[in-house]
């Protein structure tokens, strides 16, 4: 079997309800549906979400038998979720992706708030840029690696 399922986003999204019993299949894991949506307008992604896994044993099946991720650093969640926890879920908005449709701007890094240059540079704040001694000695901070 050569077929390899891998979390695009990650990993806590809920199946929709009609596709639960497909779980007991390895054969049909690919007809099985998330509970994720997108908020597009004009074409255009201005935001997305998902609703949540908020069962323990669903949770836990998904990372080890269905995405075969090691689930030892997520047991604090997952022992949280046997406890139950409503069904949960969110949504994000992309505001400079609104941003720019609203204003109709040719592209999105005219309405950026902060933006950075390709190597992560903020060219308004010289950020990242050498921080004096004396400003680490005020927040007991300690450089142990400088990187040129």
């Amino acid at each position: 079997d050569r077929t390899k399922f891998e979390s695009t986003h990650h990993p806590f999204t809920a199946p929709v309800d009609e596709h639960l019993s497909l779980l007991s299949s390895k054969k049909d894991w690919s007809r099985i549906t998330g509970q994720h949506y997108d908020l597009v307008l004009n074409g255009f992604e201005v935001g997305g979400g998902s609703i949540r896994i908020h069962n323990s044993k669903l949770q836990r099946f998904i990372l080890k038998d269905v995405l075969h991720l090691p689930v030892e650093h997520l047991e604090h969640l997952l022992e949280a979720l046997e406890y139950g926890a409503p069904p949960h879920g969110g949504i994000a908005l992309g505001l400079d992706r609104l941003l720019a449709l609203v204003l109709e701007t040719e592209h999105i890094r005219d309405v950026i708030a902060f933006p950075k240059t390709s190597q992560g540079k903020d060219l308004m704040s010289q950020a990242p840029s050498a921080v004096e001694q004396s400003e680490l000695d005020y927040y007991y901070l300690k450089i142990n690696k400088k990187i040129d």
